[in-house]
């Protein structure tokens, strides 16, 4: 099944329902291709706009970027669940024999590995996304910027979010070095790009009760 095809009511069916996949992953990604479609929808609302003009290239630019960012994280939608599959596999092999359990214990590892790499690589396009959101507030359109503070926290959401589902396999692997390894991985995105989006937040709040 093809998730990005599905109606967005189809959608939210699927991850209502008891299948394992799409799940907090695939959340994630599309959280993240919102916000970051957020962004881009800041960018179109401040093209062609006289006062703009000496920003026109930079946000021309800024909408390429953010156009490509949010179809990669659509696709990362679809890879989250079928990362998921082998994992799931896994968990039923057998494990009777000192022979099948030794098999199980390395494709689990394996699978748990593989499991990691998607909402890692989901964590690092939010991160992508919201340095996109954070020039889109400072150079859009000052009458879009409620939403360029809105794709900030959608970015920030995804991307703790996607760290829960790092951390949930990391947690299972056998391999602590590795496991640490990764965890580093999410939680140097996590402590980078949290308060980026933050400060975006706030500026964005700042501006929108002035009086």
């Amino acid at each position: 099944m093809e998730l990005m095809n599905l109606s967005c009511e189809g959608f939210l069916e699927e991850l209502a329902s008891k299948a394992a996949a799409p799940g907090g992953g695939g959340a994630s990604a599309l959280v993240g291709a919102a916000g970051v479609a957020l962004g881009s929808m800041v960018g179109s609302l401040t093209v062609g706009k006289k006062k703009y003009a000496a920003v026109e290239a930079d946000i021309i630019a800024l909408n390429a970027r953010a156009e490509a960012l949010r179809k990669r994280l659509e696709a990362l939608v679809q890879a989250d669940a079928e990362a998921f599959a082998p994992l799931a596999a896994a968990y039923v092999l057998p494990k009777d024999t000192p022979e099948q359990a030794a098999h199980k214990a390395a494709v689990l590892e394996s699978a748990l590995d593989a499991a990691c790499a998607v909402p890692l690589q989901i964590m690092e396009k939010c991160a992508e996304g919201i340095v996109l959101v954070e020039e889109y507030a400072a150079k859009g359109s000052v009458l879009a910027v409620s939403d360029a503070g809105c794709a900030a926290a959608l970015c920030k959401a995804a991307l703790q979010a996607a760290s829960l589902n790092v951390f949930i396999n990391t947690k299972l692997m056998k391999d602590r070095a590795h496991a640490a390894e990764l965890d580093a991985k999410a939680d140097k995105l996590l402590g980078e790009f949290v308060p980026k989006a933050d400060a975006v937040f706030a500026s964005v709040t700042e501006k929108l009760r002035m009086r």
